[in-house]
């Protein structure tokens, strides 16, 4: 028996039957860091963190994929007003980490690590405070190409 698309959402959605979805918005932003843990000697953090340790900082250009999922608004047909979406991102976390130094620059990482775990939890942590509770947020963020994090999971 073949299950229409409709068929198909209930099959996945809470007990009253409203549908969810997932919204999704990308955006970039270049920031430098030092992945560095001040209990350990200098020949440890070089060779647990290799490159990343550089003394000087060194630099990435970070993809960052924000999901929001969620019912859909019977009056605006979203789940979420994308551009608002955006706005926050850009408010929040862009305007924020943008060419800046993590280590140095924000507060966020004064004590704690700038990972790109650390870095995806931070990012986490600043939108769910911006969103409803009956959304759900997932963030996706791009070190380099081959590289990326989830959280939560």
């Amino acid at each position: 028996m073949d299950i229409s698309p409709v068929d198909a959402d209930r099959a996945t959605a809470p007990a009253d039957n409203t549908p969810r979805v997932a919204v999704f918005r990308k955006e970039h932003f270049n920031a430098a860091h030092r992945l560095n843990n001040p209990n350990w000697s200098d020949e440890k953090n070089t060779r647990v963190y290799g490159k990343c340790n550089n003394p000087n900082f060194h630099g990435h250009n970070y993809d960052l994929i924000v999901q929001v999922t969620g019912p859909i608004d019977p009056e605006t047909g979203y789940v979420m007003d994308m551009k608002y979406l955006g706005d926050l991102i850009k408010e929040h976390i862009t305007d924020r980490f943008d060419h800046k130094n993590l280590n140095l620059d924000t507060t966020e990482f004064a004590d704690l690590n700038p990972s790109a775990e650390n870095i995806a939890i931070v990012i986490y942590t600043i939108l769910r405070n911006k969103l409803s509770e009956g959304l759900d947020l997932k963030i996706r963020l791009y070190e380099t190409e081959r590289n990326f994090v989830e959280y939560p999971v």
